[in-house]
């Protein structure tokens, strides 16, 4: 009989990734769980360089896409899922297929560990895509042979590497384009406190006014529970029912804003004549809202791009860790004033 991890796993009476972590030398396993899994892999015969240990070295032809995050994004998220078809289409012309793996059960199961069916699967590399609440496993993973890209998500083992857009300078093109329509009360809608890129979102607008010498009324900065439309609603109700209100407010993501946005007309708040908004990723509805939003354009189709050949070359050593900051653009629309109704300037 030939035995697989999972076999072992189930003699010894633990987890894929206890067995998994034993085979890679994992310090945080007990010595009597150590020697007992140990003598089963003697008794039964696996070899896991068969498995674990080497499995990485014979290709596979296949990359794992795994969405971060207990809060995960998915397939519906009009950003990724555009930063996905570019990633797809290049890592295909470079002659690989896509794993999807699933993070519904965690945090119990065997499957439920990323590094584990990574290996059960012989992945090439992975790509994650940022989520919030990230699990234990995205760590492990990130800090194992297998090399990984991380997109809006910053990732530092020795095979790994990330990409995002500079979420510093997209703040600071918001406040001066803000100010130099001569905006001088700001607001800004974020996600939630345990975000990563709303926070450097925020940390990036709050440094870009105080630059100017202007103030900030921490009244006006309130964040949600997410990216979405419905957090950017009731996030917008919030500061509403507050008052008195911004003159112009700068949200995460253009759903957030485009949840603002329907408050705002709920409330009888002209847009952009009371108050002005942007939203940041350019998602197509932007062109859809009345009036048109906003927004801060993050090159989806680069980012996919950059994210395959990064990943490509880990994979085959012709790099080491990477990480990759792309330019944003500000799409002016007529949700804080555009040129002319209806057309996008570019700044």
């Amino acid at each position: 009989m030939t035995y697989n991890i999972k076999d072992i796993a189930k003699i010894a009476g633990v987890s894929v990734s206890t067995v998994s972590k034993i085979i890679n030398n994992y310090s945080d396993i007990s010595e009597d769980t150590r020697t007992r899994v140990l003598q089963i892999i003697k008794e039964t015969g696996y070899n896991p360089s068969n498995s674990a240990k080497t499995l990485a070295t014979k290709s596979s032809s296949l990359i794992g896409v795994i969405f971060a995050g207990m809060l995960n994004v998915d397939f519906t998220h009009p950003f990724f899922i555009e930063v996905l078809n570019s990633f797809k289409k290049q890592m295909g012309l470079l002659g690989y297929d896509l794993l999807f793996f699933s993070n519904e059960k965690f945090p119990s199961g065997d499957n439920n560990d990323y590094l584990a069916r990574c290996q059960h699967y012989n992945v090439d590399g992975c790509v994650l895509i940022s989520g919030q609440e990230l699990e234990a496993s995205i760590s492990q993973l990130d800090n194992s042979s297998i090399p990984c890209i991380g997109v809006d998500m910053k990732l530092s083992g020795r095979n790994s590497g990330y990409i995002m857009s500079d979420n510093y300078k997209m703040s600071s093109k918001v406040v001066e384009h803000f100010y130099l329509l001569g905006y001088r009360e700001l607001g800004y809608i974020g996600s939630t406190l345990e975000s990563d890129i709303s926070n450097m979102r925020e940390s990036g607008y709050r440094k870009a006014i105080e630059d100017l010498g202007l103030q900030i009324n921490e009244s006006w900065f309130l964040n949600g529970e997410n990216f979405f439309e419905a957090s950017g609603y009731e996030t917008m109700r919030r500061m509403i029912a507050a008052g008195p209100l911004p003159r112009a407010i700068f949200a995460a993501s253009d759903q957030l804003a485009i949840g603002a946005l329907r408050a705002l007309k709920e409330a009888a708040i002209p847009v952009p004549g009371t108050l002005a908004l942007i939203g940041c990723d350019d998602i197509e509805a932007c062109h859809y809202t009345t009036p048109p939003l906003s927004t801060i354009r993050q090159n989806k189709e680069k980012i996919g791009r950059l994210a395959a050949l990064m990943l490509y070359d880990l994979i085959n050593s012709q790099s080491g860790a990477s990480s990759f900051i792309v330019e944003p653009e500000l799409i002016v629309r007529e949700s804080c004033g555009a040129a002319k109704p209806g057309l996008d300037s570019h700044f």
